[in-house]
């Protein structure tokens, strides 16, 4: 152990209860001279509080400023520190008597090891919604690959039987033989002005037909997708 370290020892709680107490116990501190700043930190433009004996801390900075009311205001707002570069003298004098302290001090976890295994903190920040993301892009990737080779899955069978199912629907269209399944689309082919009535989005735009058109060229879909299907029903 070299340097600030230290360990926590977890064991009647668990990792997030652990960060939640450190992150509230921080301390804000002064920016000193030399110190690399680990914030952006800007000045607001408007009134300092300041007394105008105090403007050549101003000068100094190249911050634009003119006195009003007997005080010091800034004209415009001015970006006093930069993450990653360090603090000079005058941006600490300045912010010393503006009685800013933009730093913080307190415990950062930095590894964790949990059941033979360690990993940076920064794994504990991931939310539930950031994985449940991740674990719906690799469904999506396997059903893709598997309908794209041919092999079935279960992420792709949905798929396929959803277009092996168009097919069925696109060759029974103008034949007399249905099935409970197609009824609705049959009944759509046999009256777009049905489909029309149950998708009002769909009869929107004005121009007399146009709506009817439009409704009749979307239920024909299924026909036209014609597809190199990985899954067929008739084998």
């Amino acid at each position: 152990m070299v340097g600030n370290l230290g360990f926590i020892f977890a064991t009647n709680c668990g990792l997030d209860d652990i960060m939640t107490v450190i992150k509230k116990h921080r301390l804000p501190a002064a920016a000193k001279v030399g110190q690399m700043s680990n914030v952006d930190l800007s000045l607001d433009a408007g009134p300092t509080g300041m007394e105008p004996t105090h403007i050549s801390f101003f000068q100094q900075l190249n911050i634009a400023t003119k006195i009003v009311k007997g005080q010091i205001e800034l004209v415009a707002g001015f970006p006093i520190l930069k993450k990653g570069e360090k603090v000079g003298a005058s941006a600490a004098a300045l912010l010393s008597k503006l009685a800013i302290k933009p730093f913080e001090y307190g415990m950062e976890v930095e590894l964790v090891y949990q059941d033979g295994s360690v990993f940076p903190a920064a794994v504990l920040d991931i939310s539930d919604s950031v994985l449940i993301q991740k674990f719906l892009a690799g469904v999506n990737n396997m059903a893709a690959l598997s309908r794209e080779i041919g092999i079935p899955t279960e992420a792709g069978l949905p798929h396929m039987f959803g277009n092996a199912f168009r097919n069925v629907a696109a060759l029974i269209a103008d034949v007399d033989f249905t099935f409970k399944e197609v009824e609705t689309v049959k009944k759509f082919l046999a009256d777009p002005t049905a489909f029309a009535a149950a998708n009002p989005v769909a009869s929107a735009p004005a121009g007399g037909g146009g709506g009817a058109a439009k409704a009749a060229k979307k239920v024909e879909e299924p026909e036209e997708e014609e597809e190199d299907m990985d899954f067929d029903l008739f084998g």
